[in-house]
């Protein structure tokens, strides 16, 4: 379970896979689309982008393997498995190459966004977030849809 690892092992997995993996593909939503679709909406958005990114490395695909959630729309069979990154290892490696690409993210927004402790909580509504955004206001990655960000730029 990639939620279990710290970041350092995390890394350390995600070489491997990268190096081992007939294929592999990340996809992302930005902030906006997450804002206009939900982040349901978005993470089904996301998955399709690395679905996207694999087809067009050259890689067959014959089967998905997704954790809880199905893509419509996709004519590659496919089978959703309830807490599939504890129970499957190829939604488990497709969880910590995504944690990853994430926590790069979240290392540049701080380099963008000093003070805000994204290193750190990559994004989650810490403590310490939550301060940082009442002394520092929001910025443009956080997510506007939010309820907090969204109550907190109403409130101004």
């Amino acid at each position: 379970d990639s939620k279990k690892l710290s970041h350092e092992k995390r890394v350390q997995f995600a070489k491997r896979i990268e190096e081992n993996a007939l294929a592999y593909g990340v996809g992302i939503a930005s902030p906006e689309e997450i804002d206009q679709i939900n982040i349901r909406q978005a993470s089904l958005l996301a998955m399709r982008r690395a679905l996207e990114n694999v087809v067009a490395s050259g890689a067959e695909v014959d089967y998905l393997l997704i954790d809880a959630r199905k893509l419509e729309d996709v004519e590659v069979p496919q089978e959703n498995i309830i807490r599939g990154d504890s129970t499957s290892l190829s939604i488990a490696a497709a969880s910590i190459l995504a944690k990853v690409h994430r926590d790069e993210i979240m290392f540049e927004a701080a380099k963008s966004f000093p003070g805000y402790g994204f290193e750190k909580h990559k994004g989650y509504g810490t403590k310490q977030h939550q301060e940082a955004l009442e002394q520092l206001g929001v910025t443009p990655i956080h997510r506007k849809s939010f309820a907090p960000i969204r109550m907190r730029l109403e409130a101004e």
